[in-house]
């Protein structure tokens, strides 16, 4: 593709860009530290290292954000004048298209053109995968606030099926099992930590020493949390993702799914790194899962292929 063109990935739990002729240019987490209500203080990945401790976090005011990103950038990569491509979910509605929109047009970078991508059509071109032909694909998406189930085919979606579970719900199902059973209350930074260290779909013998609070005295401390405890609260949920799933297979057309039943489940999205998540998910549907090297960077990747290849272009909407 000729001229600059830039890729935005607007993640819950973090913000990608892409750059024809360089790749990912920027991946910070979506948090922004506000003071007086009004005045930035940080923002990103220094932000987020600032949330929990006394910092106070808004993590809605996404147009502030955008704005420091692209001043921080625009001197360095030179984005004024870019086209710009955004991933936006598949159940988007006028309204919320525009609020995207928006996000680029109220800056002051004059984008040539913008164009939208659906999120499971960049997910699957992402994993490599040529979503133009006949094959049937499904890409399950597991991000930070929720689960996106697709099923794609001649570069289009068949069927899709979002659902409000993802890795925000798993830290706070972490943070109210310790709360119940243990009566020792964590940080959503901490939940994370366990999730992401001893988090399993199968119960293992690891476990992890983390600090809190102890309800019963009132005082800071540190508890021993097992697999046990963390598999017993992210079980359910696990189970809400695979119950989605069949019910998206049992909609498929049957050519797809015989489609589907040759190539297998194709999992990613940043909660889809939690241990034996994939073997959980064989177990359930009898499908072979393909796991991501990088999966919290699919999508934006996605979007990299649509610019640097033109006869990607068709898929934008």
């Amino acid at each position: 593709m000729l001229g600059k063109a830039i890729g935005i990935d607007f993640g819950t739990s973090s913000i990608k860009f892409y750059k024809n002729g360089e790749g990912i240019i920027l991946h910070e987490k979506s948090v922004i530290a506000i003071y007086n209500k009004s005045h930035t203080f940080a923002v990103g990945n220094e932000a987020y290292e600032m949330y929990e401790n006394g910092v106070i976090a808004d993590i809605g005011n996404m147009q502030s954000m955008i704005d420091y990103f692209f001043h921080e950038l625009d001197g360095k990569k030179k984005l004024k004048g870019a086209e710009y491509y955004i991933a936006v979910p598949t159940d988007i509605t006028e309204v919320e298209k525009r609020a995207y929109f928006d996000l680029i047009t109220n800056t002051n970078l004059k984008p040539k053109k913008i164009h939208v991508v659906e999120k499971p059509v960049a997910d699957a071109l992402g994993m490599n995968l040529d979503i133009t032909k006949s094959t049937g694909t499904l890409v399950v998406d597991i991000g930070a606030n929720t689960t996106e189930i697709s099923v794609m085919s001649l570069g289009g979606i068949v069927l899709s099926r979002l659902i409000p579970i993802g890795g925000n719900r798993f830290d706070e199902a972490i943070i109210n099992k310790i709360k119940k059973d243990k009566s020792f209350v964590i940080g959503e930074k901490t939940a994370e930590e366990i999730k992401m260290t001893i988090g399993s779909a199968y119960v293992t013998d690891e476990s992890i020493d983390v600090c809190g609070r102890n309800l019963v005295t009132g005082l800071p401390s540190e508890i021993t949390i097992e697999s046990k405890d963390v598999h017993s609260a992210l079980s359910e949920l696990f189970q809400s993702i695979v119950d989605a799933v069949k019910i998206i297979l049992e909609r498929t057309p049957p050519e797809i799914s015989s489609d589907i039943y040759k190539s297998g489940v194709y999992l990613t999205g940043g909660s889809s790194r939690i241990k034996d998540l994939g073997r959980f998910v064989y177990d359930q549907l009898g499908l072979k899962v393909n796991l991501c090297e990088e999966p919290e960077s699919t999508v934006v990747m996605g979007l990299g292929a649509i610019i640097e290849d033109p006869h990607l272009a068709k898929l934008t909407l």
